[in-house]
């Protein structure tokens, strides 16, 4: 799978009240992306919840913002594993507007619970050969 990438207007409800995208917002953009990325890589959310086996809490992010964004502009926003551990996986993104520029980045690393005892577990067997194919197809 080469680096999953998507797009996403920037909406009134995403900006503060200087006009310009909320801080914490761009987090909520990458993470829609984050979502789409497991399903395509076959553990959709919604399985995550419904069989309890594993979940994958965010237990860091970060971001930096390089230029503004206000209402109407158009981002594209990739993915792409960024480093895979015994426990956890970190993931990068890029926000690129439509002229070439990046505006933005994140990180995020997901360390993998026992959803019933809340402790750390090893990456699940199928669930690091899905990162791991992931990200040997990386553009």
């Amino acid at each position: 799978m080469s680096r999953i990438k998507d797009y996403y207007t920037i909406k009134l409800h995403d900006t503060d009240a200087a006009g310009i995208l909320f801080f914490a917002n761009q987090f909520k953009i990458v993470h829609d992306l984050y979502q789409r990325f497991l399903d395509e890589i076959g553990f959709p959310l919604q399985e995550r919840f419904a069989s309890g086996d594993f979940s994958l809490p965010i237990v860091h992010a970060e971001a930096d913002f390089y230029a503004p964004l206000t209402v109407g502009d158009t981002v594209e926003v990739s993915l792409g594993v960024a480093a895979i551990d015994k426990t956890s996986f970190t993931l990068e993104y890029q926000i690129i507007d439509l002229d070439g520029k990046e505006v933005g980045s994140a990180k995020t690393t997901h360390v993998t619970v026992n959803p019933k005892t809340r402790g750390k577990i090893t990456l699940p067997k199928s669930f690091r050969t899905a990162l791991e194919q992931a990200a040997e197809n990386q553009d």
